[in-house]
C-alpha cells in the first residue's frame, strides 16, 4: 500500500463507533475499541484495546502469564514501560513510542508486567489474525524500539509512524502477506491535511486519540473509531485535522474465513477450539 498518487474518490465514515470501558489481565482498565462483534466486518482485524491512565491502580498488576493460539498480537506504547515474557524464551522491554510483534502460531503462553509503580502507562494492542494455513506455525517475537520505526514527514507536516505496510514510500516496521496489514500512527498539526490509497477491497479504519479530525466532510472527535465504508470505486482516505490531532491508520485484506472465538483462543472451526483447550490444560500447546 502506498499513498503516493492523489485521490480520485476517498472512502466515506460508514459508522463511528464508541469503545466500550472494561478491564483485562489481572484487572487493567482500558477501553476495547474493536470487540468480536465487529470480527467479520473488520477482518482481519480482532481486537484493538486502547489503555491509558496515570493511576497505577489502573495498570499495576498488569498481564500475569495467560495463553494465546491462532493470531498476532501488536502492543504499540505510547508511554510507559511494560516486560513481555514467553515460553519461547523471550523476553523484552516495551517502552515509549516502542512496538512489540509477536506471532502466536500454535501457542504460546506469555505475561506482560508493568516495570514501573507511577506515571503514565499509555498505548493499545492489536490483535491480528492468521490464514487457516499459518494458524499452527511456529511462535515469532520481536521488540521494534521508537528509533527503529520508519517514520516520515509529510509535505502537509503530518508525522507518520509506519508500524506495518507501505506508506509514501517507506516500507513499515513489519510486512505480512496473508493479511497486508497498514498500521500508520499519524500526528497531524490543525488544518494538516492527510490522504493514503487504499485497495478498494481492504477493511479499513481510524482511532482518534488526540484532538479531532474531519473526514468527507464528517467530524471523527477523540476516542471514536470511524470504520471506512466499503465502497466500489473508492480507492484511499482523505482527512483533516480540526485541531493540533494523533490517530491511528489501520486497514487490511480481509480473510474471509470462518472466525472461532473462545478467549485467547482464535481458529477456523469449534473442533479447532476444544482442540486448543485440552492442548493447554494438559500442557501441550507450546510443544
Amino acid at each position: 500500500m502506498t499513498d503516493t498518487t492523489t485521490l480520485s474518490r476517498p472512502r466515506r465514515i460508514e459508522r463511528l463507533v464508541t469503545g466500550q470501558r472494561t478491564s483485562d489481565g489481572a484487572g487493567v482498565k482500558l477501553t476495547r475499541v474493536l470487540s468480536n462483534d465487529l470480527h467479520q466486518r473488520l477482518d482481519p482485524f480482532l481486537m484493538l484495546d486502547a489503555f491509558g491512565s496515570d493511576q497505577a491502580d489502573d495498570y499495576i498488576a498488569g498481564f500475569p502469564d495467560h495463553p494465546h493460539r491462532g493470531f498476532e498480537t501488536v502492543t504499540y506504547m505510547i508511554a510507559g514501560r511494560m516486560r513481555h515474557r514467553d515460553s519461547a524464551g523471550n523476553e523484552g522491554l516495551l517502552e515509549n513510542g516502542g512496538v512489540q510483534w509477536m506471532t502466536a502460531g500454535r501457542g504460546v503462553i506469555h505475561s506482560e508486567l508493568p516495570e514501573q509503580e507511577e506515571g503514565l502507562m499509555e498505548g493499545f494492542q492489536l490483535w491480528l489474525n492468521l490464514p487457516s494455513t499459518r494458524k499452527m506455525q511456529a511462535p515469532w517475537y520481536r521488540d521494534f524500539k521508537a528509533p527503529e520505526l520508519p517514520r516520515y514527514r509529510s509535505a502537509q507536516g503530518a508525522e507518520v509512524t509506519v508500524i506495518a505496510g507501505q506508506s509514501q514510500g517507506t516500507a513499515g516496521a513489519v510486512q505480512r502477506e496473508g493479511t497486508e496489514p497498514l498500521y500508520l500512527d499519524i500526528h497531524l498539526p490543525a488544518g494538516a491535511q492527510f490522504e493514503h490509497l487504499l485497495p478498494e477491497s481492504h477493511n479499513a479504519f481510524i482511532y482518534v486519540y488526540r484532538g479531532q479530525v474531519q473526514l468527507d466532510g464528517q467530524a471523527v472527535p477523540i476516542q471514536k473509531m470511524a470504520i471506512l465504508a466499503n465502497e466500489p470505486g473508492c480507492d484511499g482516505v482523505r482527512l483533516q485535522a480540526l485541531q493540533d490531532s494523533r490517530l491511528l491508520l489501520l486497514a487490511g485484506r480481509p480473510l474471509r474465513e470462518p472466525i472461532v472465538q473462545y478467549g485467547p483462543f482464535v481458529m477456523n472451526t469449534k473442533q479447532e477450539i476444544y482442540q486448543a483447550v485440552t492442548d493447554y490444560q494438559s500442557g501441550q500447546l507450546t510443544r
